[in-house]
């Protein structure tokens, strides 16, 4: 049966009361890139960014590529759907290489993969307060074991995935939301549209 990784559909990552949930509707592998850019509908249902929803339905034949949403938001005073994807990237980014990090290291806890990716990613845009918070948040990851029993798991009740399927499918879905991140932050970079968020 399908693992618990393919089935979920809410689109929530977040550490709380030792577990970490990890729930998606579209898989990031499934997200179209072309030389014009990330497709935004397809990465919206990925990643439910509601700020970027809406300015997407605003005007979806100005946002057929995220890129393009950035660009036609960018005359505007106020630009939410920009810093909303920009903050949006910042925490997949921080989700994916904390994912990676613990693929990479079969035997580190979870926490010590997020902790390591927090440092590399979002550290440096929070304040010593906040800092604090995600070092406590952090206590509450779940065993390493856990998590991934959970995404192995098939929610109909059937056999679970192999830890070779789960490997597979999860280092499919971080190659591709690493390559969908790492470009639209190239971008925002070489454009500026980072600025003053």
């Amino acid at each position: 049966m399908a693992p618990y990784l393919e089935t979920v559909k809410v689109s929530e990552i977040y550490c709380h009361q030792a577990e970490l949930k990890y729930l998606y509707r579209k898989s990031f592998a499934d997200v179209p890139i072309t030389d014009a850019g990330v497709d935004t509908l397809a990465f919206l249902e990925a990643a439910d960014g509601l700020k970027v929803r809406a300015r997407y339905y605003a005007g979806p034949n100005l946002s057929v590529t995220l890129e393009q949403l950035v660009e036609n938001e960018k005359p505007e005073k106020k630009r939410t759907a920009t810093e909303g994807l920009l903050w949006l990237l910042r925490g997949l980014s921080f989700t994916c290489k904390a994912l990676q990090n613990s693929q990479a290291n079969k035997t580190e806890e979870l926490a010590a993969a997020f902790t390591k990716s927090y440092e590399a990613t979002l550290k440096k845009f929070h304040n010593f307060v906040v800092k604090g918070i995600f070092a406590v948040a952090m206590k509450a990851c779940p065993y390493r074991a856990d998590f991934y029993n959970k995404l192995a798991a098939d929610p109909s009740g059937g056999q679970p995935a192999s830890q070779e399927q789960l490997d597979q499918k999860l280092d499919r879905w971080l190659t591709a939301l690493d390559g969908i991140v790492t470009r639209v932050e190239a971008f925002y970079e070489k454009g500026g549209y980072g600025k003053g968020f």
